[in-house]
């Protein structure tokens, strides 16, 4: 059973920058954590969940919600069986419950439907 756990969220005023970490564990089918496509989605109050970020299994491609492309990132360490998602530049509407989420395809995608794996999220929240 692949755990994903994500830690780093907090307080934070608008224009800061925070970095959220998610831990992969108990990776099945002969599949390195290096073979699975990442992604980060965030879902506000009252909002439905939205994608903000992925990468593909070989790092080489990398996807972002245009909402965030430049100030936000989306590295990733296979050696440590992480990604993080580094947030610079914070906006108040930023404010969200961010998950991540494991794609045992690889590609990285932005649908919610072609991730298998989630977690319980970590919580952002921006102050003006």
């Amino acid at each position: 059973q692949v755990q994903l756990v994500e830690s780093g969220g907090g307080l934070v005023h608008a224009g800061g920058s925070l970095r959220l970490s998610c831990a992969a564990s108990g990776l099945t089918f002969g599949l390195t954590f290096s073979s699975y496509g990442m992604g980060w989605f965030r879902q506000a109050p009252g909002q439905e969940r939205e994608f903000v970020t992925a990468i593909s299994r070989g790092g080489m491609g990398t996807y972002y919600a245009n909402s965030v492309k430049g100030p936000f990132t989306i590295p990733r360490d296979n050696a440590k069986n992480t990604v993080f998602l580094q947030m610079n530049s914070l906006k108040p509407e930023d404010t969200a419950l961010y998950c991540c989420a494991a794609d045992a395809f690889g590609a990285g995608s932005s649908l919610i439907a072609d991730y298998d794996y989630w977690g319980q999220g970590t919580q952002v929240t921006v102050a003006s």
